[in-house]
């Protein structure tokens, strides 16, 4: 039988380390929380996508 996680729930944005990646968090409509885990690598990349889409 497969493992049960528990769900992340209603929150804030958030991200923190863990080991080598970082776990980013989402708040999505309709509820709950998309959770991804990252390397720093995809996170620089995911900066400059958001730089250019809001700007500095």
């Amino acid at each position: 039988m497969a493992a049960m996680k528990p769900r992340t729930g209603d929150g804030p944005m958030e991200v923190t380390q863990e080991g080598r990646s970082l776990i980013m968090r989402v708040p999505i409509d309709g509820g709950g929380r998309l959770v991804l885990e990252i390397n720093n690598e995809e996170a620089e990349s995911l900066k400059q996508c958001l730089i250019k889409a809001v700007g500095e």
